[in-house]
């Protein structure tokens, strides 16, 4: 089963219009649905007027939670021409039977080859932490042999590297797997191409091993955002398997006999989900950012549906848990909160001198953390909150305002006494507290509506 890992990379712009597409868009659609969703060959010509093309772009954009248009809008756009892996999405169309996995709990690998980006160590370590992943929660063991054939053959190799599956050079196909069987079946390839190591600067080889060695024990891909098989390449710290991944692998071969307890990741947030509740939100750029868990949604006035990503896949030097954030846009900056410490982010780079104490700002040390900030573009002021209270900070001059910290319910009449988070658009504030959102008139100073907090991400 071949594989190579989505590449999460910036939007681009494209015409909705299918009848406007340029030629270009229409030719990776087609290409992109043949290779991945089984679109039959020949539609060339009339692919917009297809019934076949739209029902495939349909089940493409299911697969990825995409909203279901069947047109070429410019979320589907944006995904197709990002770098990705060579196993069809939809189950009915993979190269091979479904269910395939090893007859036996005792499994062998060998590495054929190394990579010169990593020592050689770093490689087994890797390659047997990714193992281990696996074994966690079954009852598989592996065995590594330094001579003849291993049911897993792991190596690097370029472009065409002797299974008629040529790799594409630097930043496409990173990886593929093939799953379990006789022959070239558990086979594990890397690129040689991309560079190797061992965190966040490039491609991290125990990220993409311990997905491609999912495959190799007969794992597909997964729609779940946060699984270690959906394929989208994300670096994250902390243990990698969801609960998909751990419930797809028992299905083939079992729980741990020792009953080991791991904690997988924690699912994906529903955005749909009734008790759903926020972290964090933010502007940047011109787009909206709503953080949970360990995810983020990411709202752009040109996407119809908002996208879900972790953390982690655009800020690999932040944490998972995100309290507090805001953005600056006088210093094109987006301040970050977790705990104690706050991260000024230029775009997705971290400032230089970041990240810092929150009593920086001025804040009283005996406060561990911020709830929730949000700036006010018209004023200049950034309101910091915490429980009951809340703090006025003045961007120009980098101080907090005197008089504060003053409590939320004498100020802003009409809210709850706690806010999760909060963004600001054209006088109003968008307060966020458990499952409701408040819109607030800051001129007038009163609650104009009362929403599900959901309804900003189109439910």
């Amino acid at each position: 089963m071949l594989f190579c890992l989505l590449l999460l990379l910036p939007l681009a712009a494209h015409s909705s219009l299918a009848g406007s597409l340029p030629s270009e868009d229409q030719v990776i659609a087609e290409k992109y649905l043949r290779r991945f969703y089984g679109l039959p060959a020949g539609l060339q010509g009339r692919r917009r007027s297809s019934g076949d093309f739209k029902s495939k772009l349909k089940e493409m954009q299911k697969f990825f939670n995409l909203e279901v248009t069947g047109s070429l809008d410019d979320n589907t756009i944006e995904l197709m021409t990002k770098a990705r892996c060579g196993v069809p999405d939809i189950g009915e169309y993979n190269h091979f039977p479904r269910h395939l996995k090893w007859k036996n709990t005792h499994v062998t690998f060998r590495i054929l080859n190394y990579t010169p980006d990593l020592r050689k160590s770093d490689v087994d370590r890797a390659i047997r932490t990714a193992l281990n992943v696996w074994s966690d929660v079954t009852p598989l063991t592996f065995k590594k042999l330094y001579r003849g054939n291993a049911d897993i053959m792991i190596s690097f190799g370029r472009k065409e590297h002797g299974d008629y599956n040529p790799f594409d050079g630097p930043n496409g196909l990173l990886a593929h797997a093939y799953p379990p069987g006789e022959g070239i079946g558990g086979d594990t390839h890397f690129d040689e191409d991309e560079h190797w190591t061992k965190d966040s600067s490039a491609y991290n080889l125990f990220i993409v091993a311990a997905h491609e060695l999912g495959h190799a024990l007969g794992m597909s891909h997964s729609s779940d955002p946060g699984a270690l098989m959906y394929p989208i390449y994300t670096y994250a710290t902390g243990y990698p398997l969801a609960e998909d991944d751990i419930e797809g692998i028992q299905a083939l071969y079992g729980p741990n006999p020792d009953h080991r307890k791991v904690k997988p990741k924690p699912d994906a947030p529903k955005k749909c989900d009734p008790s759903l509740s926020f972290d964090a939100a933010t502007e940047l750029r011109g787009e909206t950012f709503i953080f949970k868990d360990k995810f983020y949604w990411r709202l752009h006035p040109q996407m119809h549906e908002p996208q879900l990503a972790l953390i982690k896949s655009t800020w690999p030097s932040i944490p998972n848990k995100v309290d507090a954030a805001y953005e600056n846009p006088a210093k094109d900056q987006v301040m970050i909160f977790s705990g104690i410490r706050v991260w000024a982010m230029n775009g997705y780079n971290v400032v230089k001198g970041y990240p810092k104490y929150i009593h920086t700002l001025g804040l009283p040390k005996t406060l561990r953390n911020v709830d929730a900030a949000v700036h006010i573009r018209d004023t200049g002021k950034t309101l910091l909150f915490h429980d009951e209270d809340y703090w006025s900070y003045d961007e120009a001059s980098g101080t907090m305002d005197k008089g504060y910290p003053r409590t939320i319910e004498s100020d802003f009449p009409g809210m709850d006494d706690e806010v999760d988070a909060a963004v600001y658009h054209y006088g109003y504030l968008y307060f966020f507290h458990d499952n409701v959102q408040f819109e607030y008139s800051y001129p007038a100073r009163k609650v104009t509506r009362t929403l599900r907090i959901n309804s900003i991400l189109g439910c």
